[in-house]
């Protein structure tokens, strides 16, 4: 099995311990046992990183996009290569099962390759003038040095993107790594400083998060603010931002709602929908959280769903049959219970699940609730664990209520046979993403991000490397 190594800080080309010496430990969440320690940055450390994200955002945006392209794809090679290497890195240290680590680091390839790509066509464009003699040019310049914050869940994939577009389009960036997560994260920024990404482009820093995004935020080398996390976090690194004119992007929480029709594919919806319900161990932003059925087929659907996630295999991610992993940490058990808690003194039933799996490492059953009350903390706020509500609905107009009833617009799903309803219920959904009959979410070439209080911007498509661009219009008379 590939060791598990402490984790260093990268500064300027140069993996560091932070200026104190301090660390934070690894917990493996399948074992509870401590596996490693990550490097704790200090304010000099981040003073270090700044100057030479400073220093590097120079060097890197006079490199040119073919040459910037050249080394990113290098870059992708190398994720590729080390695929096995990574992916029991992060299962040791996330928990997720083994084949869903090897298909984030493979995704991750794709997602720099296909960022390096479009970073070639960053095309400005001549508008005709109304004088004779007069040229005007609009043109695309990289905004500069970029400060991420990056979460747990997807430790690789949250930060490729973030990376892939900052540096796609001339920008340096100063990465503020997962504490949880921290060595598959630092797999992937070797792989850039591995392909040739020249020292003072790519920094990665670890520590107290409010600490540095208060530190990193209002310090004038950073133009640029990207997150991915709660939205209670975000709203208050938003507004930091903004009291300092940076441009911001944010990924921020999700209530996905997924639709059932009385016409759907049962079968195919059960199994789709089940499958994203506990990848990750339901702790995925886009997955699906309020299950909303149509009472006809409420009870075939509950009955199947309920088999589903019993059926459902939960262990060590690092055995071949596990289908879902353990909680991240401790503290997400303590929030399932509460989730639990309050649903079941407000009348839910349990159809399977509601508890811990044994007690050591962080497993909890998945869990099918029912008769779930419309005041449950459930169907309020994000769980982001293996909980699964259903509820039933009667008609198109109700359910659609229902369904942009809370504050987020991340993600939203629905299945139907009926081409009219997929058309209406797409056009009705208030939320930045939906799928309808399939999950066709995140794949590089496709916009990432959603609407409301699920945040603004995007992490994929064009639209990702817009965000990382100025936009400079130039009139010029000729002489």
């Amino acid at each position: 099995m590939t060791a598990y190594n402490d984790v260093s800080l990268m500064i300027d080309g140069t993996w560091t311990k932070g200026s104190k010496g301090r660390t934070i430990p690894v917990v493996n969440p399948a074992t509870e046992e401590v596996i490693g320690h990550v490097a704790h940055a200090e304010t000099a450390d981040l003073d270090r990183a700044l100057a030479a994200a400073d220093k590097g955002f120079k060097i890197w945006k006079k490199v040119s996009a073919f040459e910037r392209y050249k080394i990113m794809r290098k870059a992708a090679e190398l994720m590729r290569q080390r695929v096995d290497e990574i992916a029991t890195i992060m299962t040791q240290e996330q928990g997720k099962p083994l084949f869903e680590a090897k298909a984030e680091t493979a995704l991750a390839a794709d997602i720099i390759d296909w960022m390096a790509e479009e970073g070639r066509r960053t095309y400005g464009r001549i508008v005709p003038a109304r004088a004779e003699n007069v040229y005007q040019l609009v043109t695309k310049e990289p905004i500069g040095p970029v400060a991420a914050f990056t979460p747990w869940n997807f430790p690789i994939n949250q930060v490729v993107r973030k990376a892939s577009a900052a540096l796609a389009t001339g920008c340096s960036i100063i990465i503020k790594g997962p504490e949880d997560t921290p060595a598959s994260c630092a797999q992937l920024i070797k792989a850039f400083v591995d392909a040739g990404v020249p020292a003072g482009v790519i920094q990665l820093v670890y520590g107290v998060p409010s600490e540095i995004s208060e530190y990193l935020i209002p310090h004038p080398i950073i133009k640029k603010v990207t997150f991915t996390g709660s939205t209670p976090v975000g709203k208050q690194l938003a507004a930091l931002a903004g009291a300092h004119m940076k441009r911001v992007t944010m990924e921020l929480g999700g209530h996905a709602p997924a639709i059932v029709f009385e016409d759907a594919d049962l079968e195919q919806a059960v199994s789709i929908l089940g499958a994203n319900k506990f990848r990750n161990a339901g702790q995925v932003c886009v997955a699906p959280t309020r299950f909303l059925v149509h009472e006809k087929v409420y009870p075939e659907f509950v009955e199947r769903f309920t088999a589903y996630a019993k059926n459902v295999k939960v262990g060590n991610g690092l055995d071949a049959d596990t289908k879902m992993g353990p909680l991240v940490a401790e503290r997400r058990l303590h929030a399932m219970d509460t989730f639990m808690n309050d649903a079941i003194s407000k009348g839910a039933k349990v159809q399977t699940g509601g508890k811990r799996l044994g007690n050591k490492g962080y497993f909890y059953e998945p869990t099918v609730l029912t008769n779930v009350s419309p005041d449950s903390k459930i169907m309020n706020e994000e769980p982001f664990g293996p909980l699964a509500p259903i509820t039933p609905f009667k008609d198109f107009d109700g359910v659609m209520k229902e369904a942009n009833r809370l504050a987020w617009g991340l993600a939203a799903y629905a299945y139907t046979k009926n081409t009219k309803t997929a058309a209406a219920v797409g056009a009705a959904f208030e939320s930045g993403m939906v799928s309808i009959n399939h999950h066709g979410l995140g794949l590089p070439e496709v916009p990432f991000g959603g609407m409301k209080d699920s945040g603004y911007g995007s992490e994929g498509g064009v639209e990702a490397l817009e965000a990382y661009l100025n936009t400079k219009f130039v009139s010029q008379l000729g002489m």
